[in-house]
């Protein structure tokens, strides 16, 4: 009995530890963000502030150029609330065309969105910038957020191994009741996708308030930038830069996330491991 306490005893101070190590980038940052500027760098292993101050956020909230962070911030709502409303909506269509609805070609179909997979970003670059250039896309917002309502690989791949778990005989019933594939849709497969889509939406969020390739590349426009960017232009190498303020902005562009993941924890969990059991 003892040992087994020992044992669990030393298990638990090795998670701790690394739990630690995982979360101390984000605790240094939060802290210099509350540092006076002549303390960040100078004393960096120390995690209290000597001498706290809250004139960090106030500056960094200031922003540049005349814009303030609040325009960064509603920018960054925007681009993540279309983009996630996009590319849910469109997934989840896409997916169950690719899994219920027989047609010629759905091979073909199913197997290009999963070789899409391993096209890396910096391969679709150019390409892309080439078209919506002459669509005359580019210092706007729909480079962003068009695409979206065309389905993400990813997500449709995900929302289509859970439609593969329902059982078809759903839809030969309701199908016998006179119901049509939209029917069948609305009233027995999308009632049935709560957790894969909840887990859809968290990720599509996350991943579109952190994209910082897109927006670099599209944009012109400061006016336009979102967070991710605007934390970018804000460190000027050419000049000095107020490091406090930039870790004071950067810990709130954090707060969103941080927020969805420990209100939807349990979801992102429950849709990704159902997910793998289906299909």
């Amino acid at each position: 009995m003892k040992r087994k306490t020992l044992n669990n005893i030393i298990y638990y101070a090795f998670v701790t530890f690394l739990a630690f190590i995982m979360v101390y980038p984000a605790l240094w940052m939060l802290s210099s963000s509350f540092k006076q500027p002549w303390e960040i760098f100078s004393n960096v292993l120390n995690l209290i502030p000597k001498e706290p101050t809250i004139n960090n956020y106030i500056e960094g909230w200031k922003g540049f150029g005349g814009i303030t962070f609040a325009t960064f911030f509603k920018n960054s709502f925007v681009l993540a609330g279309l983009n996630t409303i996009g590319t849910v909506i469109s997934s989840t269509l896409v997916a169950y065309g690719l899994a219920r609805i027989p047609f010629v070609g759905r091979k073909i179909i199913f197997t290009t969105v999963i070789l899409t997979l391993m096209l890396p970003m910096q391969v679709q670059i150019v390409p892309r910038y080439i078209l919506f250039s002459k669509l005359g896309w580019i210092n706007t917002f729909k480079p962003l957020i068009v695409p979206a309502f065309l389905g993400g690989p990813f997500f449709i791949f995900m929302i289509m191994q859970f439609i593969r778990g329902i059982p078809k005989e759903l839809d030969e019933s309701a199908f016998i009741d006179g119901a049509g594939r939209f029917g069948i849709f609305y009233h027995i497969i999308l009632p049935n996708l709560k957790p894969v889509i909840t887990t859809a939406t968290i990720f599509s969020f996350y991943w579109a308030w952190n994209d910082f390739m897109g927006p670099l590349v599209y944009l012109n426009s400061p006016e336009k930038y979102p967070v991710s960017v605007a934390l970018r232009a804000f460190s000027d190498p050419s000049a000095v830069t107020n490091w406090g303020a930039v870790f004071a902005m950067s810990t709130l562009s954090l707060l969103p996330v941080l927020i969805l993941f420990v209100f939807f924890q349990k979801y992102i969990v429950q849709g990704v491991t159902t997910t793998g059991l289906r299909g």
